[in-house]
């Protein structure tokens, strides 16, 4: 048997070695359309011609039901579509650092992880690396026996989520902002609400509602997280509204976050150079709790420590 599933693996990962996936010509991967050629040069997230990711790893601090015991199998691409001026990640998604590999390997590094005890795969900002993604996906899918997981800012095309039906079991998007004001000032794109809105109901379509095995685990469905920025609150009560008018409450899970903290990108918006106030999270878990969103995550005000940020150190990666 043990020599039969490895002769399967050897199989798949020389199949993605002899079939590299069609490299964009004039991006449209991410809903900015930028046009670049990537055979040539970067997209407008950095990303080429190639996979490009910062970290491979067992992830502890995800929610507890994408972490578990063991963690969460978590690959951190490099780039991003969307580029938020605060974001916590800013080394790999607006500085592009990372290391560049082959869907071969990416194929490697999943199946590593699963081999490692992770209890899902987690795609982290995997968006503008879709073909390759989803090259991955099809050949290995078959080899994985725990979910797949796909974590990104919510800023995603329909026609890319549709390609990724089937393949993808968990959604964790992020919902950042409703004000197209504010997500213009924070990440240039003041078209992110009416976009990640739809997004996150293709997700919540092609899931359906939670699903928990019996070690407390999600299984398949759909993860909203909302980031509270310092002078947001209203906002973030006007997103859990959103959420609460739009999806049913009980077959979701949301998780409002209070980790905050300036960053570099952050030093020419003055509001942001404060962490969010207990008033500013309390008044939203309130909300949240008046809307029926009870069935989901919160966090400590301690988590507000950028220790809680993963070293980006390439590990996993060789």
């Amino acid at each position: 048997m043990e020599e039969r599933m490895e002769r399967q693996r050897q199989e798949v990962l020389a199949w993605l070695e002899s079939h590299p996936p069609q490299v964009p010509v004039s991006c449209t991967l991410c809903p900015r359309r930028c046009g670049a050629d990537r055979t040539r040069g970067q997209g407008f997230c950095t990303g080429g011609s190639q996979i490009k990711a910062a970290r491979a790893m067992l992830h502890q601090w995800e929610e507890p039901c994408i972490s578990g015991t063991r963690g969460s199998g978590a690959v951190f691409f490099s780039g991003c579509g969307l580029q938020c001026c605060f974001c916590q990640n800013y080394p790999i998604s607006t500085q592009g650092y990372g290391k560049e590999i082959s869907c071969r390997r990416l194929g490697e590094i999943l199946l590593e992880l699963q081999d490692q005890g992770a209890h899902n795969i987690n795609l982290v900002t995997a968006g503008h690396y879709l073909p390759w993604v989803r090259q991955v996906l099809t050949a290995i899918k078959p080899l994985l026996h725990i979910p797949v997981v796909y974590n990104c800012g919510g800023y995603e095309s329909l026609e890319g989520l549709r390609q990724l039906e089937g393949l993808v079991d968990i959604y964790l998007p992020d919902l950042k902002f409703r004000d197209r004001a504010l997500a213009r000032r924070y990440c240039g794109r003041e078209d992110y609400f009416s976009v990640a809105s739809q997004a996150i109901l293709e997700m919540f379509r092609q899931t359906g509602p939670a699903q928990f095995g019996p070690d407390g685990l999600l299984k398949r469905g759909i993860i909203i997280r909302h980031l509270v920025l310092p002078g947001g609150y209203k906002d973030s009560m006007a997103v859990m509204e959103w959420i609460a008018s739009h999806l049913p409450a009980q077959e979701i899970l949301v998780s409002v976050m209070s980790q905050f903290y300036p960053t570099q990108g952050c030093k020419n918006y003055r509001e942001l150079c404060r962490r969010v106030s207990t008033f500013e999270y309390g008044r939203i878990l309130k909300r949240m709790e008046e809307l029926g969103l009870d069935q989901g995550y919160t966090q400590e005000r301690t988590s507000a420590a950028q220790e809680y940020t993963p070293d980006f150190s390439l590990q996993g990666l060789d």
